[in-house]
């Protein structure tokens, strides 16, 4: 039987808010602060949808992702660490994980259509958020074509295409110790490019 469905996961979220201190929210749903997953899902979810959405590719099933994501989060909030990486980049990752693992368990996908993808919730991003936004497109733009063409396909497939490394390592005919090799060194420089 699935757990019920807490009541901050039928609220509305809002747009991208650059000022949300993700860490802290993590912090504070590690230490049991409800509030801090509300805050959480209230600033990400819509974001977090898309990225559901784009891999599983199936409404009803990324609704399912992001909700067990989202448990995912309040339970395992305690393993996040900031020597790993941004904790925004922690939650793309579970919900990332688990849309994979969606996929794999049904072993087929169902291309969403046009409609599904227009039915998002419409709230778009304020003027300043939008230009903040557009200014750190640009950057990772930037620090993108700064990686050699190997680092950036792996990147790109991995985060973009919703592909296994073992996927990116067919793709790219290469050893999967390579592809490993190549996306975490494109992502240290991605950092590092970045901050």
């Amino acid at each position: 039987m699935r757990p019920e469905r807490p009541a901050a996961f039928d609220r509305k979220p809002d747009t991208w808010n650059s000022d949300f201190d993700y860490e802290d929210a993590l912090f504070a749903c590690a230490r049991g602060e409800q509030a801090a997953l509300r805050r959480l899902y209230e600033c990400e979810a819509r974001w977090l949808m898309g990225v559901a959405l784009r891999i599983v590719r199936r409404r009803e099933l990324a609704d399912e992702v992001l909700h067990d994501a989202f448990l995912q989060i309040w339970q395992k909030s305690a393993s996040y660490s900031p020597t790993l990486g941004s904790a925004r980049g922690w939650i793309y990752s579970v919900v990332r994980h688990r849309a994979l693992n969606a996929i794999r368990d049904t072993r087929h996908e169902h291309p969403a259509s046009d409609e599904e993808f227009e039915n998002l919730p419409a709230d778009g991003p304020g003027p300043l958020e939008a230009l903040s936004r557009r200014h750190e497109a640009s950057t990772l733009h930037h620090c993108l074509e700064r990686l050699d063409e190997q680092k950036r396909a792996c990147i790109l497939l991995a985060y973009m295409d919703g592909y296994t490394q073992e996927q990116i390592a067919r793709h790219l005919k290469s050893p999967l110790g390579t592809v490993k090799a190549w996306t975490r060194r494109g992502l240290l420089a991605l950092k590092e490019c970045m901050s």
